[in-house]
């Protein structure tokens, strides 16, 4: 079983180079690496990405003319999937060694379209830590599939779960290429383009594997500031519309309880609420304006 690893690139050099790293030092050898460069400003680039291709022949390398932001350039990996299974890479998260093999293992063992193996969250210096959102997501994924070392999860209970709060680590997940090329990235969102694919494959029929096994790190950096996007309110109207168009697919499928969870959206209203004191201390009132809008909206 050959798995594609693709890794749209755009940020810190360092960090990238030890994702790449992370990625060739897997135990499971039957991979192929495809990096997309979106384009970074960096002259040492050309001969580092050369120097990858001229070494391994399991790794390719393209380079984009103009850069074409992140959902495209997901889109555009899409484009070069050559195997069942696929993987998209975070450029600053790290496989651990373990990781293909227990995506591997998965797929051979169960019918599934998505895979979300164990996670951990390390900080900019790789420092294992959990910040609240995490414990967040750790408790929702545990309240629908308990503290089995491994779960098969699909439609309306799962989708209902994701909408209350998206638990997901999307460059941790593996998936079957079929199910992800057919539906896509939903152009229109910048933010929200990874729960919404998975919410596609949902709704169509599609079935996650859920395991406890930790295998990958996942950054999120301690110290940095939220996005702009988050704190003038724009994450959150994307989130909103998003939200909004879940709760009229849902019920087309007649799954209320998946609706209600898309209309309450109510970890999204908690991170907006935590992000005020933020917003103050900037002066961004329009932001403030926004973000207490999303909270408290009906």
């Amino acid at each position: 079983m050959t798995i594609d690893v693709m890794f749209p690139y755009y940020g810190d050099v360092a960090m990238m180079k030890a994702a790449v790293q992370s990625v060739l030092d897997q135990e499971y050898r039957d991979f192929v690496l495809t990096i997309v460069d979106d384009g970074f400003p960096d002259d040492s680039l050309p001969a580092y990405f050369k120097s990858l291709t001229d070494s391994d022949e399991r790794v390719r390398y393209f380079r984009n003319e103009v850069n074409l932001g992140a959902n495209a350039n997901y889109r555009k990996c899409l484009s070069l999937i050559e195997h069942d299974y696929v993987v998209i890479m975070g450029a600053d998260d790290l496989m651990l060694p373990n990781y293909l093999s227990v995506v591997q293992e998965g797929f051979a063992g169960q019918a599934v379209d998505i895979i979300q193996p164990g996670v951990d969250v390390i900080d900019e210096n790789g420092t294992v830590y959990e910040p609240m959102g995490d414990r967040v997501k750790s408790y929702l994924r545990r309240r629908l599939v308990g503290e089995s070392a491994s779960a098969v999860v699909k439609g309306e209970p799962l989708a209902a779960s994701l909408l209350t709060g998206d638990w997901l680590y999307f460059p941790s997940l593996a998936w079957r290429s079929e199910a992800i090329k057919r539906h896509s990235f939903r152009e229109q969102y910048d933010v929200v383009q990874d729960l919404a694919l998975a919410t596609d494959i949902i709704m169509s029929g599609g079935r996650m594997l859920v395991l406890a096994e930790t295998c990958f790190l996942y950054r999120r950096h301690r110290e940095s500031d939220s996005s702009v996007r988050a704190l003038d309110g724009r994450r959150f109207a994307e989130e909103r519309a998003f939200f909004d168009e879940c709760v009229k697919d849902f019920r087309k499928l007649g799954w209320e309880r998946a609706a209600t969870a898309a209309s309450r959206h109510a970890s999204s209203r908690l991170h907006a609420l935590t992000l005020l004191p933020q917003v103050a201390r900037r002066r961004m009132w329009g932001g403030m304006r926004k973000l207490t809008a999303h909270a408290i909206a009906k």
